[in-house]
C-alpha cells in the first residue's frame, strides 16, 4: 500500500512544489538571462494558481468532502496548466513557416493594447514562444513544465480517491 501523507502535509508538499517551480523561472529570468514569452508567463500563472490552491488546501481545515474539493480544484488547475504547456509545445514543434508572427512584449502589450488582446496573445503564444533557448536531456522547458502540472495533477487526484481529512489542531 503506498503512503499518502495526511491532507495539510498533502498539499504543503504540493505548494512547496509549486514555489520551487515558480523559484526556478525566476532564476532563468534573472539570473540566466531568460525572456520568459506570453506563454511562458501563462504557465507560471497557472504554477501560481496550483500553488494557491494547495495552500489554501494545506491550511483550511475541512473533512473528507472539503479535502476532495481541494484536490478536484488542484487538478483542474493543473490540467489547464498542462494544457497551456501543450500548445507551448505544439508552437514550438511547428514548421518554421508556419510559426506566428512575433508581437511586442507583454510589458508593452499591457500598457498599449486592450486587455482582451493581451490575453489572447498569452494563451495562444506568439513567435517568440517557438524559440527554445534551454534544454534538459533534450527537452524543452515548456516539456518540464508540462511534467511538472502533470505530476501535481497526480498528486491531488490521490486524495480524491483516499482523501485524508483537514482537521483543526
Amino acid at each position: 500500500m503506498m503512503f499518502i501523507p495526511p491532507a495539510r502535509t498533502h498539499f504543503l508538499i504540493g505548494f512547496i512544489f509549486c514555489a520551487g517551480l515558480l523559484l526556478a523561472a525566476y532564476f532563468f529570468q534573472f539570473a540566466q538571462g531568460l525572456e520568459p514569452c506570453p506563454l511562458c508567463i501563462s504557465q507560471r500563472l497557472g504554477v501560481f494558481l496550483v500553488g494557491l490552491v494547495m495552500l489554501m488546501g494545506a491550511i483550511h481545515p475541512t473533512g473528507a468532502p472539503g479535502t476532495r474539493r481541494y484536490a478536484i480544484a488542484g487538478i483542474l488547475a493543473a490540467l489547464l496548466g498542462a494544457s497551456i504547456s501543450i500548445r507551448h509545445l505544439w508552437i514550438q514543434h511547428l514548421p518554421p513557416d508556419e510559426v506566428p508572427a512575433c508581437g511586442p512584449g507583454l510589458s508593452y502589450m499591457l500598457q498599449y493594447f486592450a486587455f482582451t488582446d493581451t490575453l489572447k496573445a498569452m494563451v495562444t503564444g506568439t513567435g517568440d514562444c517557438a524559440k527554445i533557448e534551454w534544454t534538459l536531456l533534450g527537452f524543452s522547458m515548456p516539456f518540464w513544465v508540462l511534467m511538472s502540472f502533470l505530476l501535481l495533477a497526480g498528486w491531488s487526484s490521490l486524495l480524491v480517491f483516499n482523501p485524508r481529512p483537514n482537521r483543526p489542531h
